[in-house]
């Protein structure tokens, strides 16, 4: 029995029902550096197009890393080296574009070392004999007011730059703004094929620590739970780019506000019968992420469904998705859609708040922003108010609805976050959306999930 086979035996006995999705390290590395080629051969130049932008200079030091050239490191690139320079040059005349490196060696396969220090030790000088050579009509950098992960370049770097670029250039750098943002946020058909696998598994994850195999009433608490959580995905090989939570809606306790629920949210709750638990999880695999927000009830002893009242109350949540997905409109602000949805939701009789966001290669990513949970109004313009929704992009559908429960005397919230693609003309949910409460312990209609 060689290694190589007991290897896979350890994978299937750790990972369990997952085995069949998730990679080995190896294989990882060669689906992230076959999309990273597509993207940088496929994609970038229809990107630069759009923006107007010729030349793309990103520039990076040592675990100061712009986030944007965190996306464009091949596999076995865990950081930048010392000060990595990329420059990218689009031809649209003659359809080519340059992938260039100003540093000692290769950044991967897909990006080309241009710099010989033996021939000129000076990095910021061969970087400005390449710009020189190329006579670019646009230099962008990433710098932004508005959007962070499209703010990466550090004033060090920039002032160093722009002290080396000749005066003569000087007046061709603008910023990268929207062609940073367009390649955060934009997914190719291949990771949308890997992002459903990836929403899967987040379900999946779900599905069984809000199981009886993970809680047991009365004993088990919700600090448990979110730790046993943080343990699966550790075990299957992935990580999460937040921590876990987990709360507990139930007839003794008030209704809090979201400031509460995420900073003072009481810890070690023990889960009984009755309670409508909520969870919040995300994981990071292939450099995806995923956001997910579902709901499960704890059912009495008599009990063998979960009230018809949270029955209607998740329906009221998937009427309000529906609200918001519906107006989602290539070409539509993120205020715009905010608006017409809260208006349409309120207007039959429902009380929701939305606040989604872009996701994909970061968890809270670059791109339209649909509201904040504070911002009901509108997102104030510094964090972009006017960015159109483009095609092709991945979102958080993270809304909630507060229904009033006579039984409970009190009102809660059904809160509600799925992964969603609006592709070219259309929106539709990457791996479903709840539409059923998961129950502890399950029925028999519900074993199967």
């Amino acid at each position: 029995m060689n290694r190589y086979f007991l290897f896979l035996i350890t994978v299937l006995l750790v990972i369990g029902a997952n085995a069949q999705q998730i990679l080995p390290e190896v294989e990882r590395a060669r689906v992230v550096d076959e999309i990273l080629q597509e993207r940088f051969n496929t994609l970038l130049p229809e990107l630069m197009d759009t923006a107007e932008i010729d030349m793309w200079i990103v520039i990076s030091r040592e675990y100061n890393e712009d986030p944007v050239l965190r996306t464009m490191l091949p596999s076995t690139w865990l950081n930048a080296r010392r000060r990595t320079i990329l420059l990218f040059c689009r031809n649209k005349a003659k359809n080519t574009i340059e992938k260039l490196a100003v540093a000692r060696y290769n950044v991967g396969e897909n990006i080309e070392s241009a710099w010989d220090k033996e021939k000129e030790p000076d990095q910021w000088k061969r970087l400005v004999q390449l710009i020189t050579e190329r006579n670019p009509e646009k230099i962008g950098l990433n710098f932004s007011k508005d959007f962070n992960i499209a703010d990466g370049l550090d004033k060090t770097d920039y002032e160093e730059f722009m002290q080396n670029l000749p005066k003569k250039l000087q007046s061709k750098v603008v910023s990268a703004e929207q062609l940073a943002v367009r390649w955060i946020e934009t997914r190719t058909e291949r990771e949308m094929i890997i992002y459903d696998q990836l929403v899967d598994i987040t379900h999946d994850i779900i599905a069984e620590a809000f199981s009886e195999k993970v809680i047991t009433p009365g004993i088990t608490t919700t600090t448990e739970v979110e730790w046993w959580m943080r343990q699966k995905v550790t075990d299957l090989g992935l990580e999460t780019w937040f921590h876990p939570t987990v709360d507990v809606q139930r007839t003794s306790e008030e209704l809090v506000s979201h400031l509460y629920s995420f900073s003072g949210r009481p810890d070690d709750m023990v889960i009984v019968p009755g309670d409508l638990l909520h969870c919040d999880f995300g994981i990071t695999y292939l450099r995806l992420n995923t956001d997910c927000q579902e709901l499960a009830y704890v059912l009495r002893p008599e009990e063998e469904s979960a009230p018809d009242y949270l029955i209607q109350g998740l329906r009221d949540g998937n009427r309000v998705q529906d609200f918001l997905t519906q107006n989602m409109v290539a070409g539509r602000t993120g205020n715009e859609i905010l608006a017409k949805s809260l208006q349409e939701a309120k207007a039959a009789g429902l009380r929701p708040s939305i606040y989604t966001h872009p996701l994909g290669l970061y968890g809270h990513s670059a791109g339209t922003t649909i509201g904040m949970w504070d911002s009901q109004g509108g997102v104030m313009k510094d964090d972009g108010e006017s960015y159109p929704l483009n095609p092709n992009t991945v979102y958080a559908i993270e809304l909630n609805t507060t229904i009033t429960i006579p039984e409970w005397k009190r009102d809660i919230r059904i809160m509600l976050e799925e992964a969603g693609f609006f592709g070219e003309d259309s929106f539709r949910y990457v791996n479903g959306r709840q539409t059923e409460l998961l129950l502890i312990p399950r029925i028999k209609e519900q074993q199967g999930n």
